[in-house]
């Protein structure tokens, strides 16, 4: 008769089982395509030979077949802490860490790949995306340089360079990438867009209006087209002009909140307060991290001596950045009037310390980060 074998004695039997296992059993299940007993095989071996470098290296690469990469990085970092010098390996746990997204993760292990093979072409393009990924835009806009130069008809990878020019503020290598792609295709509104945003970075905002305006005419529902436009306007203080530009933006995108805003600005500077009211209230309701919506409802309130919301608005608009001096100083003012005098003093005892920081630029203004890593840049590391 054959008895049940009991818990502890099948797990003995399975454990013996596993434990048999050497690296031609899970190379040969690798060989025949059964990558979930290779991987089985590798791990016992890893059991086995808690030492074994090759076997977790061996192990990180049937996961990474799998597409199990944060299990394949686990891997892989186990490996090279085991032996550094594992060839191949750095490589490996750097596009494993790329595909989970972990850009910053990813940079040491390829730039490693790269010491040791710096003409690796997969590993240069790998760093200059996970740089990019990692919004590490100096650095991404240094290593996509060559390959843009090598591969000067791939419009995406020039289109990245530029992007990367211009959120590291050289702003000369943005426009020069923007001109170059212009001339490629001169109705993309979306260059045209960003070759207005690095202008503007450059002080020249006249010319910054004319690109926003040519993007405006090929693509006139074109997203922040009108924004940035107005912005511009408002900018340099053409109101009307603004104000119609904001408008168009809002027929185009009803939920525009920084619209709202800089109409709110707007109307609150023509002293048209409870204009200026409806408009930065609904900005606020609808984003809740605008800061001269905050600053402008704040001063607002203050002039209609509303105390307790004037309050509840600044101190918004400092938490949103304590570094303005602006919204310190009429936070002061409210203390002042609330009857708080050792508040008033600490505020604008504040604000003089602080010197008033330089007007964010347009880019940052039209979008909290830039475009996320192209596909072709993913799909480019199978």
């Amino acid at each position: 008769m054959i008895r049940r074998l009991s818990g502890i004695s099948a797990a003995l039997l399975i454990s013996t089982l596993v434990w048999s296992q050497s690296p031609s059993d899970a190379i040969s299940f690798e060989r025949q395509g059964n990558l979930e007993k290779a991987a089985d095989a590798w791990r016992a071996l890893t059991r086995k030979n808690p030492k074994d470098a090759a076997a977790y290296a061996s192990l990180g690469i049937v996961l990474s077949k799998q597409q199990k990469y944060q299990d394949a990085a686990v891997a892989y970092r186990k490996a090279l802490t085991l032996n550094p010098k594992l060839p191949g390996i750095p490589m490996n746990l750097g596009l494993a860490e790329f595909k989970l997204g972990h850009f910053a993760k990813a940079i040491p292990p390829i730039k490693a790949a790269l010491s040791s093979d710096p003409e690796n072409p997969q590993a240069r393009s790998l760093l200059a995306f996970s740089y990019y990924g990692a919004g590490q835009f100096a650095e991404a806009s240094d290593a996509l340089t060559p390959l843009a130069q090598a591969d000067p008809e791939n419009t995406e990878l020039r289109l990245m360079l530029a992007q990367s020019c211009l959120w590291a503020k050289k702003y000369d290598c943005a426009t020069q990438q923007f001109r170059e792609l212009l001339q490629k295709d001169p109705n993309s509104a979306a260059v045209h867009i960003l070759m207005a945003q690095a202008l503007d970075g450059t002080g020249k905002t006249q010319e910054a209006i004319q690109e926003f305006q040519a993007a405006a005419k090929v693509s006139f529902r074109e997203p922040n087209v009108h924004f940035g436009l107005g912005y511009l306007y408002w900018k340099t203080q053409q109101y009307d002009d603004a104000k119609r530009e904001f408008a168009r933006e809002l027929a185009n995108d009803p939920g525009h909140a920084q619209s709202m805003t800089y109409l709110g600005d707007i109307e609150m500077k023509r002293n048209n307060p409870e204009s200026a009211i409806a408009f930065l209230k609904k900005a606020v309701e609808l984003k809740g991290n605008l800061r001269l919506a905050y600053l402008d409802l704040g001063a607002i309130y203050l002039q209609q001596k509303q105390y307790p919301d004037a309050l509840k608005a600044l101190q918004r608009a400092v938490e949103l950045d304590p570094k303005q001096p602006d919204a310190h100083y009429r936070l002061g003012r409210v203390y002042e009037a609330m009857g708080k005098p050792a508040e008033a003093q600490k505020e604008l005892a504040k604000t003089r310390e602080l010197h008033q920081k330089a007007d964010e630029d347009l880019v940052r203004k039209m979008s909290t980060s830039p475009p996320s890593l192209p596909n072709n840049g993913r799909e480019q590391q199978n």
